[in-house]
Parts: C-alpha cells; sequence; structure tokens
C-alpha cells in the first residue's frame, strides 16, 4: 500500500480541523482545488465527516485527524532535525 494523490489530499484536509476545538467545523467551497473538493466528498463516504463539504468530524474522523496531523508533526519535526 503507498500513499496515493487521493490519500494525500485526503490528509490534507483532515490536517485542516481543529483538534482543539470539535465544535468548529470546516466548509470546502465549491470554487475549492478539485481535488479538496474530491478529498471531501470521500472522508464524508468514509464516515470521517459529517457533509459532503467538509462539516464536522464524527468520531472515527477525530481519530483519523488526531493521527493524521500527528504524523505530519512527526514528519515535519524530523526533516528539521536532519
Amino acid at each position: 500500500m503507498s500513499f496515493t494523490p487521493e490519500l494525500v489530499a485526503e490528509l490534507e484536509i483532515l490536517s485542516l480541523f481543529n483538534l482543539r476545538n470539535t465544535q468548529e467545523g470546516l466548509k470546502v467551497h465549491h470554487v475549492a482545488a478539485p481535488t479538496a473538493v474530491a478529498a471531501a466528498k470521500r472522508l464524508f463516504e468514509k464516515g470521517l465527516t459529517t457533509q459532503v463539504d467538509g462539516g464536522y468530524l464524527t468520531s472515527l474522523g477525530l481519530d483519523a485527524a488526531e493521527h493524521a496531523q500527528s504524523l505530519l508533526i512527526i514528519l515535519t519535526t524530523a526533516q528539521e532535525a536532519a
């Protein structure tokens, strides 16, 4: 298994959610990049968000966003340390 462009786009959307305030949602407008619109739709179809265009994280989505953001921090920190 590898990171496809579609998975990377989904990870990018998950990284935008504010984990400090789960009552704060996200709206991917229809004029956003087509890759972002499609990624938001896939996250909804996978049960990670409450709306096709973002909305709020479900409990599974919250877990996924926490992992995605943790991975981003780890990889960014590791890159800066090198």
